[in-house]
């Protein structure tokens, strides 16, 4: 993946293709259950595929299993599972999202773009361990709780990409009361005030 393109990195004209079908397919259904905020959908491709896609840069290369955790509208869940042929793609990935429309979303999404991705329509705490190499989550919780829900479904050495706003300092300070880890706060491309939360050797403190 080189040059730049409105995914971030170009991208193959498969993972386009994909990718343009999740966009339609959320303009859909966006109306009725409420994926994203309807304020965004407007500059749905720079505000959620992109903010999504450029997380896969900051992953394991060909990580084996990677968890999306409340995955909501497919961000940034779905948009991995759409770059599943590019470089560094995970060889499995995992949506767990407790909402039983949006789920319908998901697997509507999976099925029509022939994407390679499990749903699971459960809470993650009622999930059994999943051992996963690679942990996302974005826009679901303050970083303390994510790291209590995803701790447990991880194997050891797993890497946790989190996207976070401006307070992610803070959140940081909080959850360092807890838990031990290694971290990197990448700068996010697509919003000026947001990193990528990239989290490493993570036990409890």
């Amino acid at each position: 993946m080189t040059g730049d393109g409105p995914v971030g990195p170009d991208v193959s004209r498969e993972t386009r293709a994909r990718l343009e079908i999740l966009a339609s397919l959320l303009k859909r259904w966006n109306p009725r259950i409420n994926l994203v905020s309807r304020s965004s959908v407007p500059d749905l491709w720079t505000r959620h595929i992109r903010d999504s896609a450029q997380l896969l840069a900051h992953a394991p290369p060909r990580t084996a299993h990677w968890l999306d955790i409340g995955s909501g509208g497919g961000f940034p869940g779905l948009v991995i599972a759409a770059m599943m042929e590019e470089r560094g793609a995970p060889q499995q990935i995992t949506l767990v999202e407790s909402d039983a429309r949006k789920c319908a979303f998901l697997r509507s999404v999976i099925r029509e773009a022939g994407l390679a991705a499990t749903v699971r329509a459960e809470r993650i705490e009622d999930v059994p361990p999943l051992s996963a190499t690679t942990i996302s989550a974005r826009a679901l919780a303050p970083l303390p709780q994510l790291l209590e829900m995803a701790h447990r479904h991880a194997v050891p050495g797993a890497t946790y990409l989190f996207p976070k706003g401006r307070r992610w300092q803070q959140e940081l300070a909080e959850a360092k009361s807890g838990w031990s880890f290694d971290y990197e706060a990448v700068k996010s491309e697509t919003e000026p005030d947001a990193v990528i939360l990239k989290i490493g050797g993570l036990t409890r403190a």
